[in-house]
């Protein structure tokens, strides 16, 4: 099977996932395991780590994931990438669909009492737009879209001997993310897992674009 064939087929498996466990959030089935994770996070996770997960939160927030997508879409139009510059377009269309949930999904976010982010830059735009709910996260949905383009790419177009290390730092980026939602109090956990497969989905189909290096080609070069 092709690469693009695999791609195409990771990205409806994660949509259909995102459109079931969106069904679950709906009839309140997970409402329980949301309080009690938030809970058990934030029980077993001192107080002092509030300052490393708030930084981690403010990176994914809607200014800087523009900036970081405007980076990427740059570069692959001065690179003349003009399939992945259009793929990269599908970022806009996941927060358009996590602003759609967040408008009529019924899924109110935690509660006061849970809230620990010690890191706010008040005059951003974002700061002054509020929704009704909190389904899915728009922080994960985009970080999770970035994260998975840009993991693949790292993957399609880089020696092998470069993903590791590249790999696993973005990996340890994305993780830290994710956990600062919950444990910040910002999110609950329904609302992560949602974002990362809505973000994730629309990541493998941007992917789908990327130009594939040639690995013998390339070999041949690095001994010549």
């Amino acid at each position: 099977m092709s690469r693009k064939y695999v791609l195409l087929l990771l990205f409806l498996l994660s949509l259909l996932g995102f459109i079931y466990f969106s069904y679950l959030v709906h009839t309140r089935f997970l409402n329980q395991f949301d309080f009690n994770t938030t809970v058990k996070l934030q029980s077993n996770i001192p107080r002092n780590w509030d300052l490393f997960f708030s930084f981690f939160t403010t990176l994914a927030s809607p200014e800087f994931s523009v900036i970081a997508w405007l980076g990427i879409f740059t570069y692959t139009l001065i690179k003349k990438y003009w399939h992945t510059s259009v793929g990269l377009l599908l970022f806009f269309v996941s927060v358009v669909v996590e602003l759609f949930g967040k408008i009529f999904l019924y899924h109110p976010g935690p509660p006061q009492l849970f809230y620990r982010n010690i890191v706010r830059f008040d005059l951003l735009p974002s700061n002054f737009v509020h929704t009704d709910y909190s389904y899915p996260s728009g922080h994960v949905t985009r970080t999770a879209f970035l994260f998975t383009f840009i993991l693949l790419w790292i993957f399609f177009k880089t020696a092998s001997y470069k993903r590791i290390l590249l790999g696993a730092t973005l990996v340890l980026f994305y993780m830290s993310m994710l956990i600062s939602r919950v444990y910040l109090g910002e999110h609950w956990t329904t609302d992560i897992v949602g974002g990362a497969l809505l973000g994730t989905s629309l990541g493998f189909l941007s992917a789908i674009t990327i130009p594939f290096i040639n690995k013998a080609s390339y070999s041949f070069n690095k001994k010549g």
